[in-house]
């Protein structure tokens, strides 16, 4: 879609499919990928014919704000800035042109970088619910870090069981594990487990469990918590830990 072109009563799944053409991707995984987002969030959009406006809007700087909201006018915004020739022999800025073009955003920073959207838990009422809904969950913020391996969202640390190494109030970023087989002992991974009465959420090393293959053993860092060996039918959601964040002050 070009920028000179006025579009009106587009529906939403029509503005998907014009801002990956515009980003020249075709498969949703890849624009998935783009968004920080899983596929199967992408799928739903199309389904519903909706998508988060938040997060598409914070990741495609270069959509116009009104296009996006309206589906109507041009879809993209325009930035000026000013050319420069270059020396290629010394790499050097030698003069400025007199001639003014408009480049998008995304020309000059990438379209590489992910906005990792951070949830509340509780108000998701779950970590299973999350993974399962998330394209319907709202995030508190997005999250920006250079050089990310692709995270799917983000949440806050509660409680001390991974402590000195993580403690309550740091952010985990999460890829989410829908197959046990994938699972890679020996790393972290936040864990919703629902055991006869007891729902809880949890961060833990997972290793290999004693009892089969139909156990895993939840290892703490804090040496106060004992080591569990706990049913995989037990684990209602699980994600691998892909980044953590901690703020040192709050001010």
């Amino acid at each position: 879609m070009e920028n000179s072109q006025s579009v009106s009563n587009l529906t939403k799944s029509d503005m998907l499919d014009a801002i990956k053409k515009h980003l020249n991707m075709s498969r949703n995984k890849d624009f998935a990928d783009f968004l920080g987002v899983t596929s199967q969030a992408v799928s739903n959009w199309y389904a519903r014919d909706t998508f988060d406006l938040e997060l598409i809007y914070t990741k495609c700087v270069f959509l116009s704000p009104e296009w996006l909201i309206t589906g109507k006018g041009k879809m993209l915004k325009e930035e000026k800035i000013k050319e420069y020739d270059i020396q290629d022999s010394q790499n050097q800025i030698v003069s400025e042109s007199k001639i003014s073009i408009y480049k998008l955003k995304t020309d000059y920073y990438g379209v590489d970088r992910q906005n990792i959207p951070l949830y509340e838990v509780e108000a998701s009422a779950g970590l299973s619910l999350l993974f399962s809904n998330q394209v319907q969950q709202i995030p508190l913020d997005h999250i920006t870090l250079p050089n990310a391996p692709k995270c799917d969202g983000a949440i806050y640390i509660r409680g001390d069981s991974m402590y000195p190494l993580l403690k309550s109030g740091d952010i985990a970023c999460y890829k989410t594990i829908n197959n046990f087989d994938n699972v890679i002992f020996g790393e972290k991974y936040i864990l919703d487990i629902s055991n006869d009465d007891d729902d809880y959420l949890t961060i833990k090393y997972v290793q290999k469990s004693e009892k089969g293959s139909k156990y895993l053993k939840l290892v703490s860092e804090n040496k106060h918590h004992i080591d569990r060996d706990i049913h995989v039918s037990t684990i209602r959601a699980l994600a691998i830990v892909k980044a953590t964040i901690r703020f040192e002050t709050l001010a």
